[in-house]
């Protein structure tokens, strides 16, 4: 059976490399990180790797490891063991697998864990799909917000005929856990099937135990640094002052938001990322900027650029404004799916390019092909509409319509209930049409037309 030893427990024999737990982000509190370490002791665990046997090597890498972790600031620690407490014969036991030690303070849970070690004997079966399950129970529900992080330890497959990525997957989209760790002693033959349950680290040989576990240690416990870069048209990170939210890429499940922001040296500010998830990253301009499968590198200081250049749309009314509340309905050029709705007497950023407008006036505006440019303002400026009361000498039907060039246009029904009312009309020829509710015959119809002009005031009696 060919198994990797996902020593995960290893990663952190090289936790405290010169400090770097402590020097990093030291003005943000670190958050409580809970690592549960999944060990697997089932029966191929006797076979050999290099200079003795896998569970030999796995036990004495794990426990030195252990005693690095002892005073880490903000970290919790559990096992979970599976594979040891039944024999392959006379039939595999599929759910073959304990929580050992609880997670809790490194004080506790480390000499609790080195000596369950001590006795632990591979026996059993590989049931990784079931241990996984399990393991979203493992960790305290007490509503704090750490960061719950599986390593497994493990030197073999699936066995049991569980999905172990799905069970992956479902745990981290409920965001009981992050994504965990799977490392690899010695790996041979296929294992591409445990790909999709976490970051998987092949660690060819003894040698490379220690490097290994360093990096691996430094993700789980470190956040990292890294700053967005918003390109205008030329290239230069100079577009800011919009909200942008991280999302897991392989869960959809929101990670982060921030407000972008320039620093006092007018440079993109820094943000904190963890950097166990692949990320989408959605900037909430008009429209949204995506950027996908974004991954975090460790250690370093990490830019994310997109391009998100810029313009205004400034829509106004000529002279008053006597709506109550005039709205245009911004849309892509070409497109009848609607982006906003802006207000009029207000500026609004957009991300360059054309656009059509649907400006709710009685009658309707279009504009096709409206352009926004880099860093400059588009102004729109509509007429001043004018007000048309009009009375009606009892309850019913009618209709005003806008007529231009021999041809009526449709503008809006009148209320068939009340013999009174104002609308707000942009400028132009108009005619109403109407026939009390009482009359059952066409010849009673009135018609009568009016004229509005900016700002104008306009009295239509229908008898």
């Amino acid at each position: 059976m060919r198994k990797l030893i996902l020593v995960i427990a290893l990663l952190i024999s090289g936790l405290f490399p010169a400090g770097s737990l402590h020097a990093q982000n030291r003005n943000q509190q670190q958050p409580l990180t809970r690592i549960l370490f999944v060990f697997d002791a089932s029966f191929s665990m006797y076979g050999r790797w290099q200079t003795g046997m896998k569970m030999d090597i796995a036990k004495r890498l794990f426990v030195q490891f252990l005693d690095s972790l002892q005073g880490t600031p903000n970290l919790e620690l559990g096992l979970r063991c599976y594979g040891h407490q039944y024999s392959l014969q006379p039939q595999r036991n599929c759910e073959d697998s304990k929580l050992e030690v609880p997670i809790g303070k490194p004080n506790v849970a480390i000499p609790a864990m080195k000596k369950r070690m001590e006795s632990i004997v591979p026996k059993g079966t590989t049931p990784i799909a079931y241990t996984l399950e399990q393991c979203g129970n493992d960790f305290p529900s007490d509503n704090v917000n750490s960061r719950n992080i599986i390593i497994l330890i493990t030197d073999g497959i699936e066995e049991c005929g569980g999905d172990p990525c799905a069970v992956s997957l479902a745990l981290q989209s409920k965001g009981i856990v992050l994504k965990p760790f799977v490392l690899g002693i010695g790996l041979e033959g296929n294992f591409e099937s445990l790909n999709c349950v976490g970051k998987m680290y092949d660690i060819s040989s003894e040698a490379t135990f220690t490097q290994v576990l360093n990096i691996v240690v430094s993700q789980a416990l470190n956040n990292t640094t890294c700053q967005v870069n918003l390109l205008n048209n030329q290239g230069k990170p100079l577009e800011t002052d919009v909200a942008m939210t991280f999302y897991d890429q392989t869960t959809g499940v929101i990670r982060y938001s921030y407000m972008h922001t320039m620093n006092h040296r007018g440079v993109p500010d820094t943000v904190i990322l963890d950097p166990l998830s692949t990320y989408k990253l959605v900037v909430h301009t008009i429209p949204a900027q995506v950027k996908e499968n974004i991954v975090i590198t460790p250690g370093i200081h990490n830019i994310i650029a997109l391009d998100a250049p810029q313009g205004f749309l400034n829509l106004q009314v000529a002279g008053t404004n006597n709506y109550t509340r005039l709205q245009a309905i911004v849309r892509k050029s070409g497109d009848m799916n609607t982006l906003v709705t802006q207000d009029f007497g207000s500026k609004q950023k957009y991300i360059v390019g054309k656009y059509d407008l649907e400006i709710l006036t009685l009658p309707r505006i279009y504009m096709k092909g409206v352009s926004i440019a880099q860093s400059s303002t588009t102004d729109i400026l509509i007429p001043q509409a004018g007000t048309v009361s009009i009375f009606k000498p009892a309850e019913g039907t009618g209709q005003v319509f806008l007529e231009e060039k021999n041809t009526l246009t449709w503008v809006c029904n009148l209320d068939d209930k009340r013999t009174n009312e104002n609308l707000t009309l942009q400028p132009g020829n108009y005619r109403v049409i109407f026939r009390t509710k009482a009359a059952k015959e066409t010849i009673y119809t009135k018609e009568q037309k009016f004229k509005v002009e900016p700002g104008g005031a306009v009295t239509v009696k229908l008898y």
